[in-house]
Formats: structure tokens, C-alpha cells, sequence
């Protein structure tokens, strides 16, 4: 009779491993994060779903990180702890995961689509469709938040920005869903649907792309890159790398802000009614909101050479995660911070667009979204009322909500 053999011992789960998945599922990641602030906010994982990595979790090392672009590159193992794989997955360069100086001048390519003047233009656009969208609102009806607000909000703004066909900007969040969730590459089925979703993706906007080829240029942002030196060449793959970006950058923060608005302050009343006296504070609450939420938990960079970061040895080729999640919690810097305070003094020293050469192309126009949200629903007296727990993102990349079941009432 054969013998089987014996099952191989089950790997110890390293109860600092951030990368779960389930910790971002059922919200509680919050206390693994507190036990690596207290322990110093950097930790060495050696074993987890995306392998081996450094947690970097407090403020000052992560801020320290990533103020040495030479030194923690991001085009050497990309973005996310994610790793390409040779022979299944494709390349898709994008600027964020890109070193200088190439970087530079690609960023430089996009930036006046969110300079002070653009933003100020786009104003009155976002205003009018907030306002619309709100008015069209059932006032004691329940509804699912995510999808008619924080959606819906946040994918009008990406088709202007990119003149996107208006009936179809519904494409643009469920390509973002699948770009910007690094679970789905954890078995070769997930991997190969989400290539066919963004091969998708890139035949659409390839077709919009052709379109715009010698025609004067708009105030969009495929024209932009036409028009540019930087970017007029690059080849499809990286066409669509930097895409992908711009789409899960605009979606994933407005979006996981603005449910991040209707569930925080439901949970945080006092605070929700002193907004409701002040609506002044909207700016405020605005940045202490986005600090709450970090609607992208974590970025990666690699190590290019070996080094020491406060007192540990990094070495060349290391993965370091940068949790923005947990360094916008850290005590040291907000106080309680796990409260949301709508008029919390330093609520813009959040990390949540990132810091240094990497930050957030687009932050201004996030938080005029946001604000403007904040401004018309106070203007018309409205308050949201959460009718149940929210089903979260599961997942230690974007760090947001699927569904929020509420119901708008007056004050």
C-alpha cells in the first residue's frame, strides 16, 4: 500500500504581514499598524502573498524614503508589491514608476491639466454636475452611495479630462477596478482577464488617440501628450501604462474621499455637525478627510543599492512598502488620530498624494471635487445617513469601498 506523503507544515503567518488582504476587507488593519508604529514603523516580512518586503509605516522614515528617488527607485520594481512576472505578464511603463529624468519630462506632459488656472477653470463644470447629481438624489430613500455618488462624481470628471465619449465613461471605473486591484494577479485565470480588461482599454483609447493625431490641440489630456515632445512617441504599452495611471489615480482617491465623507463623518457625529454649523471648514475637511481615509494604502519602492534606513540594513534589491495608510495615523505627528477632527490644524501634512517627486500630479483637482461636494451638500441642508456597513475593498493596494448603503435627510 503507498504512503502518502506527509503534507508540508503550514507557513506562520507573520502577524505584522500588512499585506493581507482581509485586513483591508474587514477594517482592521489598524492595530498591526500601531504595533509597527510603536516598534519603530519599519519591519522585514520574509514571507507573504507578494514575498518578501520592508513595511516603512511611520511618518518620518516614510517621508525620509521617499525624499532619496536616487536611492528608493520606483521604476526598478514598480509601484505596488506586486511583481511583474517574465512571461505572463506586459510591461505597461508609466511615469509614476519611472526614475529621472525620464520621469520628469512625462510629468511635465500632464501637469498643466491641473496647474492653479486649469483648476480654477474646471470649477464651475464640477460644481454644475455636483449640484445636478444632487438634486436628482432621493431625499428618506435608501441608495448605494458608492455607486450614484462617489462613482458617478469621479467618472464625469475623468471623461472630461480625457474628452472621453460621455455614454461610455462607465468603462473608465471598471478598467480602474481591474488595474488597481493587485489581488487579481494572485492566479494566472485573474492575471489573464485583467490583461484582456486593459488590452481593452488601450484598443478604446488608441482609437481616441488616432482621432486627435494632427488636429489643433484641446485642453485634454490625450491632446497633451500629442502635443508633446515627452510623450507624442511613446509606444502602445506605455500608452496605456500611463493611462491606467491617470484613470486609477483620478478614480480610486475622489471616489474612496468622497464615501470616505459619508461614512467618516456618520461615524464621527459631533464633527459632522460641527461642519454642518461651519460650512466654511469645507476646505479643512476636506484634507483631514482624505488623511482619514489614504485612499492608496501603500506605494513600493526598490532598493538600488545597499544601504541603512534608522538602524536597519537594507539591501540591494529590497522591497520597501510605503504605508501611506498607517504614516497618516501615526500619533507623533495627529493627534487621536484615528479621529477625524474637520478642523484639525495640520490635516494638510497628510501623505496621502504621497511626497517628494511622486506626488500626486493631480491632488488640486481631488481636493476641488471633494470640497465641492462638501460646499453644495451643505448648501442644500443635506446629511447622510448610513444604513449599514460598508462592503469594503479587499485588498492592501486602493483602500476603499465597493458599497455604502445610505439615506439623505435635511437639517
Amino acid at each position: 500500500m503507498a504512503t502518502l506523503a506527509p503534507e508540508a507544515p503550514a507557513r506562520a503567518v507573520d502577524p505584522l504581514d500588512v499585506s493581507r488582504a482581509e485586513l483591508y476587507r474587514d477594517d482592521s488593519w489598524h492595530a498591526p499598524f500601531a504595533e509597527l508604529r510603536a516598534k519603530g514603523g519599519i519591519h522585514y516580512t520574509e514571507h507573504s502573498d507578494f514575498g518578501a518586503y520592508w513595511s516603512v509605516a511611520s511618518y518620518k522614515p516614510l517621508v525620509e524614503v521617499e525624499s532619496l528617488p536616487e536611492l528608493y527607485s520606483s521604476h526598478a520594481g514598480g509601484i505596488t508589491l506586486a511583481d511583474f512576472q517574465e512571461g505572463v505578464d506586459v510591461k505597461m511603463p508609466m511615469f509614476i514608476a519611472m526614475d529621472r529624468p525620464k520621469h520628469t519630462g512625462q510629468r511635465r506632459t500632464v501637469a498643466p491639466a491641473f496647474t492653479p488656472s486649469e483648476i480654477a477653470r474646471l470649477n464651475a463644470t464640477v460644481r454644475q454636475r455636483t449640484g445636478e447629481l444632487l438634486d436628482a438624489m432621493p431625499v428618506g430613500e435608501s441608495f448605494d452611495w458608492v455607486d450614484k455618488v462617489s462613482i458617478e462624481l469621479s467618472t464625469q470628471m475623468l471623461a472630461i479630462l480625457f474628452d472621453f465619449p460621455w455614454e461610455d465613461r462607465r468603462k473608465l471605473t471598471f478598467w480602474s477596478d481591474w488595474a488597481g486591484d493587485i489581488e487579481r494577479i494572485k492566479t494566472p485565470e485573474l492575471r489573464q482577464q485583467r490583461l484582456v480588461h486593459l488590452f481593452e482599454c488601450a484598443s478604446y483609447f488608441t482609437d481616441l488617440w488616432n482621432a486627435k493625431v494632427g488636429k489643433e490641440k484641446t485642453p485634454d489630456l490625450i491632446s497633451m501628450m500629442i502635443h508633446s515632445d515627452a510623450m507624442a512617441e511613446m509606444r502602445q504599452h506605455e500608452y496605456l501604462g500611463n493611462l491606467i495611471l491617470l484613470i486609477v489615480g483620478g478614480n480610486d482617491t475622489t471616489r474612496n474621499s468622497m464615501s470616505a465623507y459619508a461614512w467618516g463623518l456618520d461615524q464621527f457625529p459631533d464633527e459632522r455637525a460641527k461642519l454642518e454649523a461651519d460650512p466654511g471648514l469645507a476646505a479643512n475637511a476636506t484634507q483631514e478627510l482624505i488623511r482619514w481615509q489614504t485612499p492608496l494604502s501603500h506605494m513600493r519602492r526598490t532598493a538600488k543599492a545597499d544601504t541603512e534606513l534608522r538602524g536597519h540594513k537594507i539591501r540591494a534589491g529590497d522591497k520597501l512598502a510605503l504605508w501611506y495608510v498607517s504614516a497618516n495615523r501615526d500619533e507623533s505627528v495627529f493627534e487621536d488620530a484615528d479621529s477625524i477632527c474637520v478642523d484639525r490644524s495640520n490635516a494638510r501634512r497628510h501623505l496621502a498624494f504621497g511626497h517628494g517627486i511622486h506626488r500626486c500630479v493631480g491632488a488640486r483637482l481631488a481636493e476641488l471635487q471633494i470640497s465641492i461636494l462638501i460646499e453644495e451638500m451643505a448648501k442644500r441642508r443635506l446629511r447622510v445617513n448610513v444604513q449599514g456597513a460598508p462592503e469594503r475593498i479587499a485588498g492592501c493596494f486602493v483602500h476603499g469601498y465597493r458599497r455604502l448603503p445610505v439615506e439623505l435627510s435635511r437639517y
